[in-house]
């Protein structure tokens, strides 16, 4: 984990105050992959809403802001593509990783995993305590609990999702090997899981991100890769220890 300096702060009464210290947390292509994914997931919620509710006035009214229902089906389909490319390209990452290190095991256990685990149950329990004032705030590693719950919906959701689009996008092709029934479930389960995705975004995932008092009014760590000695310390307390134990701070 590399260390930048930031900016001194504010002298005191003409002395030098000390330099604030910064740690990377995510490299710049996973900040460029974040912002993809980020960007076309708005772009198919934007553009899939007025078609999924094309009876509804206010779908009619945000499909005319975009060019009209056709134009939102090709922005849709040119955002949705888009995304696919950008999920391909993180499994590729984490392949290329895979075998920098010899192997998948440090992707699939320990501290850096993103894979749930045991640790994950204490903290939940742990956190749950703390919310209703029964215990101290549990001291995290790498990631907590929702944010692996965070990565894993999009696994979830790029199979679901992305797995049904191409049936509603080239029906006459599929129509040659699946039953027509098919793609009334295609369709069903598209835009359910599109609208829970939408729903599951704009609430949990931006309040644990942006608004919840710990953040508020934004994290800005996605953004630029960095976060403070103080934000570590006080939220990820158990990583610190443990880069500073093994020498990789």
């Amino acid at each position: 984990m590399a260390i930048a300096t930031g900016n001194p702060a504010a002298p005191a009464a003409g002395a030098a105050g000390p330099a604030q210290r910064y740690y990377r947390r995510f490299t710049a292509p996973q900040r460029v992959l974040h912002a993809g994914l980020m960007l076309t997931f708005v772009g198919c919620a934007l553009t899939g809403l007025p078609l999924l509710y094309a009876d509804e006035p206010w779908a009619a009214t945000l499909a005319r802001i975009l060019g009209g229902f056709e134009s939102a089906g090709v922005i849709h389909r040119i955002c949705a593509t888009v995304m696919i490319l950008v999920f391909a390209s993180h499994v590729v990452l984490l392949l290329s990783k895979a075998i920098a290190r010899g192997g998948v095991l440090p992707l699939l256990w320990g501290p850096d995993s993103l894979v749930p685990q045991p640790q994950d149950i204490i903290d939940i329990w742990r956190n749950f305590k703390w919310f209703v004032g029964a215990g101290p705030q549990p001291q995290f590693d790498r990631w907590t609990y929702w944010e692996k719950f965070d990565y894993w919906a999009v696994f979830w959701g790029m199979f679901i999702i992305g797995g049904s689009g191409p049936l509603l996008w080239f029906p006459v092709f599929f129509a040659n090997v699946l039953p027509g029934w098919m793609f009334n479930i295609a369709a069903l389960i598209h835009g359910e899981e599109a609208l829970l995705a939408a729903g599951f975004i704009f609430t949990f995932h931006f309040f644990n991100g942006h608004v919840r008092p710990a953040k508020f009014p934004m994290a800005t760590v996605i953004f630029t890769g960095r976060s403070s000695e103080h934000e570590l310390k006080s939220e990820r307390l158990a990583e610190y220890e443990r880069l500073v134990r093994e020498g990789r701070l």
